[in-house]
């Protein structure tokens, strides 16, 4: 690999300065020394921010008058970055030591690399795998499933491969690309921003690759929760959201159709049965979000 390069790390923090300090604590150990880090508050009501930069001075912090969610948080920050690359990563994320090197590698091997991402696995199960690359968004269903998911590691993952959908908790992306295309459309808030952002990049013309020989630990959903009302109406949304930025024609309509004959009713009836109104509340906030808009 050429001399190295700076690689910008930036990340999102709401109400999580503890976890965002272990995240910055492994960054610290890092073999790759050419970076810099930028973490931005999106506007934490009740957590201060400023213990971060007490204990980690080399961070540029960035304070968001407003909460912009995770694309518009980053969004923020990429306008601080000065580094020929960009590391999206949750601030709910632990990186091992060289997880680095190898995901630059790949741009040295191919002009049309604009995004990698590594093997994610869960933080409180490491031996599971959460990601390993993605399968394609089914145009009918609007669904897609990641390679590997929940899996034991046992290295059957550790390869270099072509993907669909890089993973919005770890992703370098080439900042050339990003200046060609534009940054995550901020409309989505929270989720499918990544997978909307990937479509972007891959009709552009350039490739997402998945690298096995680097890997993290996710704690996952620190800051919404495994399933709270706030995600279940930002899922929904984006959900039928992506698909009307990303699907067109008569598979449009089938996936509409779909969900409307399909999804809702089975939603609707699940969530009633385990008695979850708050939840079937906000799905429904989520579907007639997109009837207004």
């Amino acid at each position: 690999m050429r001399a190295q390069p700076l690689v910008t790390i930036l990340t999102v923090n709401y109400n999580q300065s503890a976890v965002t300090c272990e995240l910055l604590e492994s960054l610290r150990k890092i073999t790759y020394k050419n970076i810099e880090i930028i973490v931005v508050d999106n506007d934490s009501p009740t957590d201060s921010p400023q213990i971060i930069l007490e204990k980690y001075p080399e961070v540029n912090l960035v304070l968001s008058k407003e909460n912009l969610g995770f694309a518009g948080g980053n969004n923020l920050g990429l306008r601080e970055a000065k580094g020929e690359y960009i590391f999206f990563v949750n601030n709910d994320v632990e990186v091992s030591a060289d997880f680095l090197e190898p995901l630059l590698e790949e741009f040295e091997k191919d002009d049309k690399v604009a995004m990698v991402s590594p093997k994610i696995r869960y933080y409180h199960t490491p031996d599971k795998i959460q990601y390993a690359g993605s399968t394609q968004m089914n145009p009918y269903t609007i669904r897609n499933s990641h390679i590997g998911w929940n899996e034991v590691d046992n290295g059957q993952y550790d390869k270099v491969y072509e993907t669909n959908y890089a993973h919005g908790a770890a992703m370098l992306v080439k900042q050339s690309v990003i200046n060609e295309v534009g940054p995550m459309a901020d409309v989505f808030f929270l989720y499918y921003e990544e997978l909307d952002w990937c479509e972007r990049i891959k009709k552009a013309g350039y490739k997402i690759i998945f690298n096995g020989n680097s890997e993290i630990l996710h704690k996952e959903s620190v800051t919404t929760g495994k399933m709270s009302p706030l995600k279940m109406y930002y899922l929904t949304r984006n959900r039928l959201l992506f698909a009307k930025r990303n699907i067109e024609g008569i598979k449009l309509l089938f996936s509409m159709l779909f969900f409307t004959l399909i999804s809702i009713p089975k939603n609707t009836i699940v969530l009633l049965l385990k008695g979850q109104t708050k939840l079937l509340s906000s799905f429904y906030k989520g579907v007639f979000w997109n009837l207004r808009n």
